[in-house]
């Protein structure tokens, strides 16, 4: 990558600048969500006082930010949202996925931390879904989700106690590996065929459990995603609960009009 002359980085190796703290500091603000591509950013006088540093200093983030493309800025008009540097799972709701897949296809690398993998008792609402009394035992594994190395998502899924799992110690490893539950049961030969899912939107603060787990420092509205994945005949093999923090999921669904989708020209063509 070519040097800019006007954002230099000549501090000690090691040691960031100030002018790598803002940037970073900006960087992970925007990451929050709360201003979306187009819109406006504060001015640089009520931003340098938010961040606490000199005018000078946010102006050569600001040029590096807008040389990433992460922001716009129009003379006269003020600073925008620039387009995202995504490190987002991008996932249509119409296929069932593994969050693996669509890492790989965006290029973002998956690890895991604070990951516990253990046989507990069911919750009332799993116990209820899988039709079980509430003393059953199952597998539960929870973990932090990281994508590219930044907090993306805490996770917990329970698999159904009639679903033959590996050790303990492997499904660890290959969750370690960024494999999701979803590839281990279908390594396994569990014939999955749909999930239930049920999306709301849920506020994390520093002081509850999850918001600490995903490193929250201020509330943030995050995306819940509860569902159920069954087999063709609709029995339930597993019960997730994932929270997303913003901009690390990007859902998206196609609907139409009518019974059946339309059909694409080149498709039509390729038929007549």
């Amino acid at each position: 990558m070519a040097t800019r002359a006007e954002s230099p980085r000549s501090e000690p190796e090691g040691k960031p600048s100030l002018v790598d703290i803002a940037e970073e500091a900006i960087r992970g603000w925007l990451a929050t969500g709360r201003h979306r591509p187009g819109e406006r950013l504060p001015p640089e006088q009520e931003l340098s006082t938010h961040l606490g540093i000199s005018r000078g200093t946010l102006r050569t983030a600001l040029q590096r930010l807008e040389d990433t493309g992460e922001i716009v800025r129009r003379q006269g008009s003020g600073t925008y949202v620039g387009r995202a540097v995504s490190t987002s799972l991008d996932e249509g709701l119409e296929k069932l996925v593994s969050y693996s897949a669509l890492a790989a296809e965006r290029g973002v690398k998956l690890e895991v931390v604070d990951l516990s993998v253990e046989e507990r008792a069911l919750r009332p609402e799993t116990a209820e879904i899988f039709g079980l009394s509430g003393d059953t035992t199952a597998t539960q594994v929870t973990r932090v989700l990281l994508m590219d190395a930044e907090p993306g998502a805490w996770m917990r899924d329970v698999v159904h106690p009639s679903v033959e799992l590996p050790s303990a110690t492997r499904i660890r490893s290959l969750l370690e590996r960024g494999e999701m539950v979803l590839d281990i049961l279908l390594k396994q030969g569990v014939p999955v065929a749909y999930t239930r899912a049920h999306i709301t939107a849920r506020v994390l603060t520093k002081r509850d459990r999850i918001g600490k787990a995903l490193e929250v420092d201020e509330p943030v509205a995050a995306l819940e995603i509860d569902h159920v994945t069954c087999t063709a005949e609709g029995a339930p093999v597993e019960h997730s609960n994932d929270i997303f923090l913003p901009r690390s999921l990007d859902l998206h669904v196609m609907r139409w009009l009518g019974d059946m989708p339309p059909v694409p020209a080149i498709a039509r063509g390729s038929r007549e």
